[in-house]
């Protein structure tokens, strides 16, 4: 069974413009990349998939002269699948394993515009890192993410409950049942995590135990990827930082304690490769004093965050009974799980066509530290958002960012209903997504 992605959307869009470029869909393993392809499939008359690992065969067609028109002779003899401009979407999958054929697709651009290509891959990122130029303006670039809240809901069947929580704001908040319902729901979305595998797994029986079996095989098939990243940084050290990205998470990112035997900089390529993987995504300190956000960053003070939170909580083995039912996450790995997820959420419903980069800000300083979980930037305002595990918690750190950088407001993600108090403005957690495209 498929289940409706915000991907979607945009692809058939993509679809229907006259003048298109090659999509190259970027992102994770298995987070759902392919399906997104094969569901837009339906809309054409033709589809050839190519999957760049398992068929070998294939590469010799992009080991000479890399001109379109003869590629797709030579593709539609091989497959016998007619190749038809407006007619046929081609496929290309797991291309990272033919670097020839990621260099094919900006002449696809110039030769045949009228052709529906589409490309994807799990590890890109280091494919594209070997070559000097993939196509820069010839290819347009979009990132695939596990399943975002909204999503899941969505995957669950309650398209009604979605679209009250989509139309709530703080001046209309929900209704306490609706908002009751949105809270159990969120904290089951913590347990499942995004991950495509795990989310039809739960939407079967709604089995929790049954998606962490489901959980522990993805976490082993991302293990094992670990040998593809690059030959010369062991597989045992890039395991260690993924698994000590997991228990600093809340936190700053000290590399001291990420590996027993490795120094500074070997954990920092490890971490590199993982961040490039789309496993690990960074959260950079900024200074805040003006846009962009990205003017004022210090690469050296980052927290890291692991991509899902079901793989989180698997990894980290907490208690799922005390996510379901305590009121608060306070006591759920001191509650770094809701500022993970906050995090992760503000990706995944941001625009698929740009990486976005997570901000925080941090005063350090004797009594009186202070730190805001999240930045963001919304045309030419910059917003603190400040992460609370549950339905209390005191705001001093947003209040002294709002007086010193003379801010007009900040917003508190907690388990409480949409509300506000002064200068704050209240959204729940599960409602990210509403703040994002307000």
């Amino acid at each position: 069974m498929y289940f409706r992605r915000k991907i979607d959307q945009e692809l058939l869009t993509w679809s229907l413009e006259l003048k298109r470029k090659p999509i190259l869909l970027r992102g994770a393993r298995q987070v759902g990349k392919s399906a997104a392809v094969r569901e837009l499939a339906i809309h054409f008359e033709h589809f050839l998939e190519i999957n760049f690992e398992e068929q070998k065969e294939v590469h010799k067609l992009f080991a000479g002269d890399l001109a379109p028109i003869e590629l797709c002779r030579n593709l539609s003899a091989m497959f016998n699948v007619a190749i038809v401009p407006g007619k046929t979407l081609l496929f290309f999958d797991e291309i990272q394993g033919c670097l020839p054929a990621i260099s094919s697709l900006r002449f696809f651009y110039e030769k045949i515009p009228g052709l529906h290509l589409i490309a994807a891959g799990s590890l890109l990122e280091f494919a594209l890192e070997e070559l000097p130029s993939f196509g820069v303006g010839r290819i347009r670039s979009m990132f695939v993410y596990p399943f975002s809240f909204d999503e899941f809901i969505s995957a669950c069947g309650e398209e009604q409950l979605l679209e009250a929580k989509q139309q709530a704001s703080v001046k209309h908040p929900l209704p306490e049942t609706l908002h009751q319902k949105l809270v159990n729901q969120f904290k089951r979305f913590l347990l499942v995590g995004g991950m495509p595998e795990a989310v039809a797994e739960y939407t079967q029986g709604n089995d929790l135990l049954a998606c962490q079996r489901v959980l522990d095989d993805l976490i082993i098939s991302l293990k094992a990827d670990f040998t593809k990243y690059k030959k010369r940084v062991p597989v045992l050290r890039i395991a260690e930082v993924f698994e000590s990205v997991v228990q600093q998470n809340g936190g700053k990112f000290f590399f001291a304690k990420a590996a027993t035997e490795s120094n500074h900089k070997q954990v920092k390529e490890a971490l590199e490769l993982l961040i490039m993987a789309g496993l690990v995504i960074p959260v950079t300190h900024t200074s805040a004093n003006g846009i962009p956000l990205g003017a004022g960053a210090d690469i050296k003070k980052r927290k890291m965050l692991i991509f899902d939170t079901g793989i989180f909580q698997r990894l980290l083995g907490l208690d799922i009974s005390k996510v379901l039912f305590e009121d608060s996450f306070e006591l759920v790995n001191k509650g770094a799980i809701a500022e993970l997820y906050a995090g992760l959420e503000l990706i995944r419903t941001s625009s698929c066509y740009q990486q976005i980069s997570l901000y925080y800000w941090q005063r350090e300083a004797l009594n009186s530290n202070a730190e805001v979980d999240y930045l963001i930037q919304k045309q030419q305002e910059i917003i603190p958002m400040e992460v609370k595990s549950g339905k209390k918690g005191s705001m001093q750190s947003l209040h002294l960012f709002l007086k010193e950088k003379n801010m007009p407001f900040g917003i508190r993600l907690s388990l409480e209903n949409f509300s506000s108090y002064g200068q704050i403005r209240v959204y729940p957690l599960y409602a990210v997504s509403n703040l994002v495209n307000e």
